[in-house]
């Protein structure tokens, strides 16, 4: 799989999990350097709650397209730390 935005390759694994119709990468697959830490938190009633990343390519940013979940609920404990992308960044095959 891979996440891609602006025609950058965000994030390349094929050990990404699926929770819900999204995949979550390990985030070793995901080129860091694209991220920075969003101020937006949300809350899931099973997974807990999510951190955002905005996406930088090229100087332009794609705020809160990516989440993930620090700390999660046990039943989303799979995805501890994975990375999920919407918002226009395509996850292709």
């Amino acid at each position: 799989m891979k996440a891609i935005w602006q025609k950058e390759v965000i994030a390349e694994s094929e050990k990404t999990v699926v929770v819900e119709h999204n995949h979550y990468f390990p985030p070793e697959a995901v080129k860091q350097e694209m991220l920075s830490p969003s101020k937006t938190h949300t809350i899931c009633p099973w997974k807990g709650e999510a951190s955002y990343y905005d996406i930088t390519v090229d100087g332009k940013v794609n705020k809160d397209a990516a989440w993930y979940y620090p700390d999660p609920k046990d039943a989303a404990n799979n995805i501890k730390g994975y990375i999920a992308f919407w918002k226009g960044v395509e996850v292709l095959r």
